[in-house]
């Protein structure tokens, strides 16, 4: 069993859920072994962001995104299913921290901001 802690982001983000999800969240995560980290299948995802490991595990309608640092693993973003910013963090797009933060920019306000980036 994994020691469980959670970046500012996704504490926030399970302050805003209810009692049950943030018990169903943290469980899921919380439960996790050494070996499905190691051997990952259709229920964990593993890719590669930033010079570090990440994986995704699904509890109901969230998606958490978490690194392992030994025996415990820190929960970087709890982002809800099927949403914009769940879909940039899923298909490596080019996005800053304070993007994923501030979930609640728009879709025009990000690509406006690749268009300035591109320009410098």
């Amino acid at each position: 069993m994994f020691q469980l802690n959670f970046s500012e982001q996704s504490m926030q983000e399970l302050n805003k859920l209810d009692t049950r999800s943030q018990m169903e969240v943290v469980e899921v995560v919380s439960s996790l072994t050494h070996n499905e980290l190691d051997k990952p299948s259709d229920r964990i995802g593993r890719f590669h962001r930033s010079n570090k490991t990440l994986y995704r595990v699904r509890a109901g309608e969230f998606r958490i995104y978490f690194e392992r640092q030994g025996d415990a693993l820190l929960a970087h973003y709890i982002l809800h299913r099927n949403t914009f910013t769940d879909f940039i963090f899923r298909s490596k797009l080019p996005v800053t921290e304070e993007f994923l933060i501030e979930q609640d920019d728009s879709f025009w306000k990000y690509l406006e901001s690749l268009r300035h980036r591109e320009e410098d």
